[in-house]
């Protein structure tokens, strides 16, 4: 009898598993069976980079994260060697804050560009210098993180495709 029973838990519980994850497929695939685990957000990023530092006090970083998928998701944290101390900015009536998470929506993007949204590195362990590169991981509430190479560029650029403002 306790052999039984254990089998008939075991089933149960295995039942119960495998409704969970099939009620979690189905709820995100609406007709696009070529991708499994389309719940999770497929981010990419293009146009980074970062006007070459001053000083080594402080940095700030600017490029745009696209969600290519049916999933919203939230930019939650960057690291980098070239800092301990990254964060994520926002600009609201031209003042600057710091926030805990900025969204990227669902098939849409997060610009992060001059006068705007940005990352900003606080207490540099070195100053990097145009051409060099400067590597960040970005962090999300549902994606993978991204590793992304930042052109270090003249303190002047100004991404092009930011005509409007």
């Amino acid at each position: 009898m306790n052999r039984r029973t254990t089998r008939t838990i075991a089933a149960a519980l295995s039942l119960t598993a495998a409704l969970a994850i099939s009620g979690c497929s189905s709820d995100s695939d609406s007709g696009s069976g070529s991708k499994s685990g389309a719940a999770k957000p497929e981010m990419t990023v293009s146009g980074g980079y970062m006007p070459e530092p001053v000083n080594d006090k402080m940095a700030g970083a600017f490029m745009v994260i696209k969600n290519g998928s049916k999933t919203a998701d939230k930019l939650v944290g960057v690291t980098s060697p070239l800092s301990d101390d990254l964060q994520i900015h926002e600009t609201k009536d031209q003042k600057m804050q710091q926030v805990q998470a900025m969204d990227v929506p669902a098939n849409g993007e997060l610009k992060l560009e001059r006068g705007g949204s940005h990352v900003m590195f606080m207490g540099l362990k070195n100053t990097p210098k145009v051409g060099e590169k400067v590597t960040v991981e970005l962090r999300f509430e549902k994606a993978d993180p991204v590793k992304v190479e930042l052109d270090v560029k003249e303190r002047t650029y100004n991404a092009k495709n930011s005509t409007a403002h």
